[in-house]
């Protein structure tokens, strides 16, 4: 059921329940008109239906003992919940399957858990308009903090088919290649700035903005002060102010939130000081590394220094050899001197 509309007069700012909390985020998602609007406007493209999915499945799943076994009893069960999944329409009239998944702190780990989503995506046949069909996946990712490489709060991963032999753009597209491969979009919630870009796009990031919180030890609710007038925004901020007034949603948030802050405190202690661990062994081997690159520029001057050393000695030698070659022929022509003196004289005794 759709929230009564505010289109009057507003306040400048006005306090909203965090969209970054799946909470939040689920209840956003499940109006259809906000669903459209987010999508319509991250994807740029006109939506002409949208078909939300049930975001939790369950799935067979091998467990350590089956694997040396045949026994069908020790095929387990396992369950993963995507925050939201649809299937929608274009205005070309291609349905495609969309993935969203919101993460509120990030962490390496959370590559593996994203990548068997997919993969049990990927295994699904969807039924469209009564018929067995494969579609398309695009993914959405919305996290919460940074990634430390990419500066934009927005960024779109894409394909593009291109002729290696000719090395030419290929404009056509395959169905067998657009539903093995995906397009996918990230959010960073946390790089998210006061700047205004004043595009639609742009008002829609400014919703996950993670700064102007209302107490300093939650992140619950905060200050939104980025006045719009785009009536989806508009929407989308009286249903964000609703829920921080109303008791009941607003706990439902706190639940969430103190869940989190609990299991920070039990694994994120503990992750973290794994992390120091490891970040403290590969500056060692860093250090290490750079360590043997002196040495080995060390040995290496020494090694240029010795070659010199040699090649000098070898100079030395050559001219030694020349030396010696001087003298010898110096001496043969002492002998030869001496040899026409002997001749004279024996030819003055004779006369």
């Amino acid at each position: 059921m759709e929230t009564k509309e505010q289109y009057g007069e507003e306040p400048k700012s006005c306090v909203i329940a965090n969209p970054i909390y799946d909470t939040v985020f689920k209840r956003l998602m499940e109006n259809e008109r906000i669903a459209r609007f987010f999508l319509s406007t991250l994807l740029d493209e006109n939506i002409l239906s949208i078909k939300a999915h049930p975001q939790e499945f369950t799935y067979r799943k091998k467990t350590k003992e089956s694997r040396t076994s045949s026994d069908d009893d020790n095929i387990g069960y396992s369950i993963y919940r995507i925050d939201f999944m649809a299937t929608i329409e274009t205005k070309e009239g291609e349905w495609k399957k969309i993935l969203i998944e919101v993460q509120k702190s990030w962490d390496e780990t959370d590559v593996i858990r994203f990548r068997n989503y997919l993969a049990e995506q990927y295994k699904i046949v969807d039924r469209i308009n009564g018929e067995e069909i494969v579609l398309p996946i695009t993914t959405i990712y919305i996290l919460g903090g940074r990634l430390a490489e990419i500066e934009s709060p927005c960024i779109k991963v894409e394909r593009h088919y291109r002729d290696l032999v000719h090395g030419n753009a290929v404009e056509a597209k395959s169905p067998f290649v657009e539903k093995l491969t995906h397009d996918s979009y990230v959010i960073q919630a946390g790089r998210i700035t006061d700047k205004r870009y004043g595009t639609k796009l742009n008002e829609l990031l400014s919703l996950f903005e993670q700064a102007h919180f209302i107490r300093e030890d939650s992140e619950v609710s905060k200050q939104y002060a980025f006045r719009s007038d785009d009536k989806e925004i508009r929407f989308i901020t009286s249903i964000l102010n609703e829920m921080v007034a109303d008791p009941a949603e607003r706990e439902e948030i706190e639940k969430e939130a103190e869940a989190l802050r609990t299991i920070d405190a039990l694994f994120g202690k503990t992750h973290r000081k794994q992390k120091r661990i490891i970040e403290e062994q590969e500056k060692a081997l860093e250090e290490k590394d750079k360590a043997l690159e002196e040495k080995d520029s060390v040995i290496g001057e020494q090694a240029k220094a010795l070659e010199e050393q040699s090649k000098a000695l070898e100079e030395q030698a050559k001219a030694l050899e020349e030396q010696a070659k001087a003298l010898k022929e110096k001496d043969k022509a002492y002998e030869e001197q001496a040899r026409q003196l002997a001749e004279m004289r024996r030819r003055s005794n004779a006369e």
